[in-house]
């Protein structure tokens, strides 16, 4: 099967493999793109099994026009939601990673009826809040709350603009401060060494949905990104019980 590409309205960029149902949603984290490991693996594994795929980038990131620091939770939930609808049809499975996973539990919300299934990669729902913003030292939140933007070093490449719009908007955001309820099984993939998402933040998600198919897959040696062959196969067969479960 040959990927298609396209830009929605000029501005968001996607690539998409036509195939059967449930279809795959690959939803990147922060700072991420459809260009990731992980991404470009559920595409090798989709192609290899007839499956249809979507991956993309939210404005601001990878090929999708914009600036990053623009950029907030909402938007790229209302980024996600418009290309899932425009470009996909019947039952999926939302695949998120880290951020992905937030992005993924907000649509999750909006279109219910259309999930077959949910996989979270190190989630991070309401990261800004719970995890971004308790780390910050006091004259860090105060050069934010004063100049709106502040650089953190990141050890995948460039310091990381946060902006106090992302701060302030991704608490309008939030999932966790209530019931969850996914009418599809969830499954979560978390690294216990994992040094952005702590494993605890994967166990207070798992509280927060209802429904009893949720299950947490801790990989004790396993980082953020878990990109690793051995990540990736858990990964495709993690996919494939969802779409082929045991008799």
């Amino acid at each position: 099967m040959r990927e298609e590409t396209g830009r929605l309205d000029g501005r968001l960029a996607w690539a998409r493999l036509p195939g059967r149902g449930p279809g795959v949603v690959f939803l990147p984290g922060f700072r991420s793109d459809m260009q990731g490991s992980k991404a470009l693996a559920l595409r090798e594994h989709c192609a290899a099994t007839g499956r249809a795929f979507l991956r993309l980038d939210y404005s601001g990131h990878g090929e999708s026009a914009g600036r990053f620091e623009d950029g907030t939770i909402g938007q790229w939930a209302a980024d996600a939601l418009a290309l899932f609808d425009a470009l996909t049809e019947g039952p999926q499975i939302l695949v998120g990673s880290s951020m992905g996973g937030w992005i993924g539990l907000l649509l999750a919300r909006q279109r219910p009826a259309r999930l077959a299934g949910f996989i979270g990669l190190a989630p991070a729902p309401d990261f800004t809040a719970e995890l971004m913003w308790p780390s910050f030292s006091e004259a860090q939140r105060q050069a934010l709350m004063r100049d709106g933007v502040i650089h953190l070093p990141s050890q995948y490449g460039e310091p990381t603009p946060v902006t106090r719009a992302l701060i302030e908007e991704g608490r309008t955001q939030s999932v966790l401060g209530g019931p969850l309820a996914l009418p599809c099984p969830v499954r979560i993939l978390q690294g216990m060494a994992d040094p952005d998402v702590p494993w605890q933040h994967a166990l207070r998600l798992v509280q927060a949905l209802e429904g009893g198919d949720v299950r947490l897959h801790l990989i004790k040696d396993g980082d953020h990104r878990l990109s690793r062959p051995e990540d990736l196969r858990l990964l495709a067969e993690t996919l494939e019980s969802l779409v082929s479960p045991p008799p």
